[in-house]
């Protein structure tokens, strides 16, 4: 009888994930910016809730978070601004190498596969145009979702808005919802605040984080000679939101800025070098140091979580997925029926 209830929790647990993971797909448009408004709305209560002590009424104080938080984003557009139109100087260059490789390329493919100019010419704009044919859909596709996401985050501000407006409402909500399932207030009051503290705590260590990996990578450009270290370097220290691939990909440009204003190709080894081991520091010591701490997630659940999120909803989904995953692990801790869950998902300092 007991294998049996087993079964039939187990099969309705599995249908029960499998709609909600079809869900998440489906109602994307609307999840990721209210996802995304709502962990601003945690980061910004604790000033939110400092300024209405100071007397600041409510609404007041929500609309000077979100102002002090658009400046701040407008403050970094402006900066990468300013260093990327600094890249016009860096163009004839990228012209001049471009056409040294493209000639190096040519003369090696006729000197040993003995196939002329014109006829690579001719077979190139071939493959381009099938390329752009086979593809033509993906590319519409990708520019209509990444249109369809701008329009959506633009409805942030006023989702924060309301989130930090109405949140006794919502916790209201959540006492007479979970009443039903005999929680009482002080428990949902403590789960609450748990979910609150890992998120703050998982944004001011990543904060710490960029600052550091930033730092390191600009040093080590400057070091090499690398033009534009400082905006290549935070760039890269940015890219620490998407775990174990950001500080590769943040590595591309000035792999490639080597490539064109250095004369040897030493200098992009280099660079990778530097990057490789600025990645390495960050994964193993950086990271695991200052959030860990905070975010207590295994290495494989943080993987599939990238790639679930990922697939799920694109670069927003690599975004959301660490924080998600931490406030899911939260949950299922303090909910008895899901701690085995909660357990699998942490990391293996849980079974001291």
């Amino acid at each position: 009888m007991n294998k049996s209830i087993f079964s039939v929790r187990l099969a309705a647990s599995a249908i029960i994930l499998v709609l909600a993971v079809y869900a998440m797909s489906i109602l994307r448009d609307l999840l990721v910016p209210l996802i995304f408004s709502l962990l601003l709305s945690i980061i910004l209560l604790p000033i939110c809730n400092k300024l209405e002590q100071w007397r600041f009424p409510r609404p007041l104080a929500i609309i000077v978070c979100i102002l002090v938080f658009l400046g701040f984003l407008c403050l970094l557009v402006y900066a990468s601004y300013t260093q990327i139109i600094d890249f016009e100087e860096v163009l004839p260059q990228l012209t001049e190498k471009g056409e040294i490789w493209f000639k190096n390329i040519q003369k090696f493919i006729s000197q040993n596969f003995h196939i002329g100019k014109k006829r690579q010419i001719a077979e190139g704009q071939k493959y381009v145009t099938e390329f752009v044919k086979a593809n033509g859909d993906i590319f519409t596709a990708i520019f209509s979702t990444t249109t369809n996401l701008l329009a959506n985050l633009s409805l942030v501000p006023l989702y924060v808005f309301l989130l930090l407006y109405y949140r006794d409402f919502y916790r209201l909500f959540l006492y007479k919802l979970l009443k039903m399932q005999g929680t009482s207030r002080y428990r949902v009051d403590i789960v609450l605040r748990k979910i609150k503290e890992v998120m703050q705590s998982y944004v001011s260590g990543l904060v710490i984080v960029i600052a550091i990996v930033g730092s390191l990578n600009t040093l080590g450009l400057w070091l090499l000679g690398i033009d534009y270290a400082l905006f290549f370097g935070f760039f890269a220290g940015f890219l620490v939101l998407i775990p174990y691939i950001g500080i590769v990909v943040g590595s591309l440009l000035p792999i490639l800025m080597a490539l064109i204003t250095k004369d040897s190709a030493w200098y992009a080894l280099g660079v990778a070098g530097l990057f490789g081991g600025v990645q390495f520091l960050e994964g193993n010591f950086i990271t695991p140091y200052i959030v860990g701490s905070k975010v207590s997630i295994n290495s494989m659940t943080a993987i599939i979580a990238l790639i679930l999120f990922g697939q799920l909803w694109g670069m927003a989904g690599l975004v959301l997925a660490m924080p998600l995953t931490a406030m899911l692990k939260v949950l299922f801790d303090n909910i008895t029926s899901l701690k085995p869950f909660g357990f699998l998902l942490g990391d293996t300092d849980d079974m001291k």
